[in-house]
């Protein structure tokens, strides 16, 4: 499941928010804190978990502890999932 949701979310950053689909991005790369994405592609990528993972994320997540890298954000979805 956890290899899924990161392919999911590395396959959104490549071609939606970059822009760049040969880009190879690694599930523990800093995606915040390198300064790979911004802020207003981080509200964009916490809707993009709403809407395809069906879990909610609170404004005060949306930040590098939380979001930093596609395996801390993986961790995230399947614990709301389990919720």
């Amino acid at each position: 499941m956890k290899t899924e949701i990161i392919k999911k979310l590395t396959d959104y950053l490549k071609n939606e928010v970059l822009q760049q689909p040969d880009r190879e991005i690694k599930a523990d790369e800093a995606l915040i804190s390198s300064g790979l994405i911004d802020s207003f592609s981080l509200v964009d990528v916490a809707l993009f978990v709403e809407d395809n993972f069906g879990v909610a994320i609170d404004d005060t997540e949306l930040n590098a502890e939380t979001f930093d890298t596609l395996d801390a954000l993986a961790d995230l979805v399947i614990a709301r999932k389990e919720d």
